[in-house]
């Protein structure tokens, strides 16, 4: 088993802005200026959204690799609902997170329709994030 671990690690500071340290590498989180943020960088619904897209290129990159296909690019939309009156304390019927995430991929590669669906099929399948997304994994908050 090939185990690997991930660690990333944010500091809050002024309002809404969050500065993450990435392998080296610097990411603000904010949140929009009409909510109380100074709009320095995306929410962290819209990363999770984006990790989800990367992901799905990223892994779509290795299957093209590995199968030989010449794979120009992908364009990949992700979008999801919720309902934001939960993250702000307000009763609501249902959860707080997202109800679901649709992911649209137009894969720009010389493949047949049922080629680039069975290649999407993969990399969702193989897309770490996805999986995460897809089952309960745990998270657990603890006090440092």
């Amino acid at each position: 088993m090939a185990q690997k671990t991930v660690v990333v690690e944010s500091k809050l500071g002024s309002k809404f802005v969050i500065e993450s340290d990435i392998r080296g590498h610097k990411a603000v989180i904010d949140q929009p200026a009409n909510a109380g943020g100074t709009d320095t960088g995306p929410t962290p619904l819209e990363l999770l959204l984006a990790s989800l897209a990367g992901c799905i290129g990223t892994i779509g990159r290795i299957v093209a690799m590995q199968q030989r296909i010449e794979l120009r690019g992908m364009d990949i939309k992700v979008e999801g609902s919720l309902d934001t009156d939960g993250l702000l304390g307000k009763s609501i019927d249902g959860r707080v997170g997202f109800e679901g995430f649709t992911i649209t991929v137009d894969i720009d590669a010389d493949m047949t329709d049922e080629e680039k669906e069975a290649f999407i099929h993969e990399v969702d399948a193989r897309c770490p994030v996805s999986e995460n997304l897809l089952h309960a994994t745990p998270c657990h908050v603890k006090r440092a």
